[in-house]
């Protein structure tokens, strides 16, 4: 006869988190161990590797939330912003480039960061807040026009979109650039048309 084993309680510091999300921001989460947010409720997420986030930060300024961790980066956008992210880059002429990133919307996820003054920063390589969110904080993510943004204090999400595409883009270019030979074989002369 086979044991049972009971399944894991969570943690008081992860029910802490989950009923910080839930109290504070009103944001669904999942899961104990790890936490997650759920998103396509409150917000979509743009994902893109860490480095080309941090640059695209730079270029731009102000956003909402960001999250990251040691390799990838999370920008917090309306709800309703994944959906339109192909037709988003068709339209500033990234589409059919490869890029590396994406967004992340209905019935998908992102792992919670410790809320803001929560302590313990959790493992290494563990999400954390870069720009934490703040009390009801979706009224000001980055929207289309018609996708809920108010009087026009959201940050952009077309220049969002388009920094972080140029970013990626950039990255992907200077990887490639890095592992090109230095140098040009020998003996064989170089052809002109």
């Amino acid at each position: 006869m086979a044991s049972l084993v009971p399944p894991p309680r969570p943690s008081p510091a992860s029910d802490d988190c989950a009923q910080w999300y839930v109290r504070e921001l009103g944001w669904a989460t999942a899961g104990t161990s790890p936490l997650r947010l759920l998103t396509g409720l409150r917000f979509d997420v743009l994902e893109l590797p860490a480095a080309a986030g941090q640059a695209a930060l730079r270029r731009i300024g102000r956003t909402g939330p960001v999250a990251m961790t040691r390799r990838r980066m999370w920008l917090l956008v309306a709800a309703g912003s994944a959906d339109e992210l192909p037709g988003l880059l068709d339209w500033l002429e990234w589409g059919g480039i490869a890029l590396d990133l994406s967004a992340i919307g209905p019935g998908g996820h992102i792992a919670a960061p410790v809320p803001p003054g929560g302590g313990a920063a959790g493992s290494p390589g563990a999400a954390f807040w870069l720009r934490p969110p703040g009390s009801h904080q979706e009224v000001s993510l980055p929207a289309l026009g018609g996708l809920g943004s108010r009087g026009g204090d959201a940050p952009d999400l077309v220049r969002l979109v388009d920094a972080a595409a140029t970013e990626c883009h950039r990255a992907r270019l200077a990887h490639v650039r890095a592992h090109l030979p230095t140098h040009r074989p020998t003996g064989q002369p170089l052809a002109f048309s």
